[in-house]
């Protein structure tokens, strides 16, 4: 199917969604696929093979546990908190995988995160996040076999399909009323039709769903960020994984009340919109439940320049819940409409283009979407969109530990408040400007290629390995 703002924006858990979130659904396909085929009976054992950036960062990013999960046949986008921890610490004790086991009828066999076989060396033709499950009989016979790549924001493709896969995309996107591509044909559009851009966005969307479902999903994505956020403000202490990263959410929060008791203080917008950033971040590099936007290691970045638009954009003071609503939907659908040219044009994978393309495309989302609500024409908004991702090029992804921590937490704040600007200073134009959006997109794929691998999500570079992490 086309790309559309509910694959852009999608409930799953952190840390990553291109290290977490992928693996666990690709892990969870092949064992439906098993159920489904009538071949869990004859299965007897079970390998499971991480590569390039999976292997070399999968133990920081959770990605063997989120395997095993899936592997049980657990989706990121249903699975629960409370039902990633009982199971991972069932399989932890006993040693033992209940494949399948999700939907009742699985096989149990002795498997967890020491059997995986990590090659971090080795990059797979397709894509640096490869991974292949194989099943065998008593006999040592495969059964049934499967390699997929994580290819970004949660999404999978299955190795030998990607063909099939990008004709079926092609096809998909001539039922779509006003189909785009690049910035140009999403500018003619709202042109030739006197739209804008999320109402090209909307429209699009209703070719597989009607209006009040688009309206209920989107804000339903907006409850499960706002939920994020008010998790991560009640947990204390530091954060898992050995860098002993201590979570600020919680007392600035404290000191914030305490200095802007009414929480409506202009002087104090960007406190707030650095709180939430690193509120999500930090409940994302926990293993919570998070909104993909576009990614897991992005965010933040979506929800804080939200938070900002329904709190401190011009009349949103005395907004209606119903204005408020709206605010959210179109804000989510320009963004979405942003997030369209990034997948179709370059990568939002950290693993393929560094941190340009997670957190410099959320931060252009973001942007596009602020701008659009805030009342910028068409113009505006990919004027807004273009400045932040032309002031995030180069960015390379280097988790220290192979966490999604730092500096990734603070990377979503600065981002977020790098959205904000850029909006207000496409506002102050008149959309006309030098360098156009795809131009950037292109740039910042072209960047990607030429970046060394120790920058795209390997920790083999930058600060990964000039921080000593005890």
């Amino acid at each position: 199917m086309a790309v559309g703002v509910f694959d852009l924006f999608s409930v799953g858990i952190g840390p990553s969604s291109s290290h977490t979130v992928g693996p666990m659904r690709a892990a969870a396909v092949f064992a439906g696929e098993l159920r489904d085929a009538g071949v869990l009976g004859s299965v007897a054992s079970l390998r499971v093979d991480l590569y390039g950036s999976l292997a070399a960062t999968g133990r920081g990013h959770g990605t063997m546990t989120a395997t095993l999960l899936g592997l049980e046949g657990y989706h990121p986008e249903l699975i629960l908190p409370d039902e990633v921890e009982a199971r991972l610490a069932a399989i932890a004790e006993t040693g033992v995988l209940n494949l399948a086991g999700a939907s009742g009828e699985g096989v149990e066999l002795p498997y967890a995160v020491e059997d995986m076989i990590l090659h971090p060396l080795t990059v797979l033709p397709r894509h640096t996040n490869g991974m292949k499950f194989a099943v065998s009989d008593a006999e040592g016979n495969i059964v049934r076999e499967a390699t997929f790549f994580s290819v970004g924001g949660g999404f999978i493709v299955r190795e030998g399909e990607e063909n099939a896969a990008q004709q079926e995309l092609e096809e998909s996107k001539k039922e779509l009323p006003l189909p785009f591509r690049t910035a140009a044909e999403l500018l003619g559009r709202c042109a030739s039709k006197g739209l804008g851009i999320s109402d090209i966005m909307f429209i699009n969307e209703r070719a597989s769903r009607s209006e009040e479902e688009i309206r209920e999903g989107l804000l339903h994505i907006w409850s499960v960020m706002e939920a994020c956020v008010e998790t991560s403000l009640k947990r204390e202490g530091v954060l898992p994984g050995g860098l002993r990263v201590r979570r600020r959410a919680p007392d600035w929060l404290e000191r914030l009340l305490k200095e802007d008791k009414d929480r409506n203080d202009p002087k104090y917008w960007q406190e707030w919109v650095n709180l939430i950033a690193l509120a999500v971040n930090e409940e994302n590099a926990s293993g919570g439940r998070v909104v993909t936007a576009p990614t897991n290691g992005a965010a933040g970045i979506i929800p804080a320049v939200l938070y900002y638009a329904l709190n401190y954009a011009p009349g949103m003071d005395k907004a209606s819940q119903k204005d408020r609503d709206d605010v959210v939907v179109k804000f989510l659908l320009t963004a979405g409409a942003v997030g369209v040219l990034y997948k179709e044009q370059a990568s939002i994978s950290g693993a393929e283009v560094g941190c340009q393309g997670e957190v410099g495309s959320a931060s252009s989302m973001a942007a596009a979407g602020l701008a659009e609500v805030m009342g910028g024409t068409p113009g505006q908004v990919e004027n807004a969109a273009e400045i932040a991702m032309e002031h995030n090029l180069g960015l390379t992804c280097d988790p220290i530990g192979g966490l999604v921590q730092i500096p990734c937490i603070e990377r979503n704040a600065i981002a977020a408040a790098k959205a904000i600007n850029a909006a207000k200073m496409a506002l102050w134009g008149d959309g006309t400007h030098r360098v156009s959006l795809d131009e950037v997109i292109v740039t910042m794929r072209e960047t990607g290629k030429d970046m060394s691998d120790k920058y795209k999500e390997t920790a083999m570079g930058g600060l990964a390995v000039n921080v000593v992490e005890c």
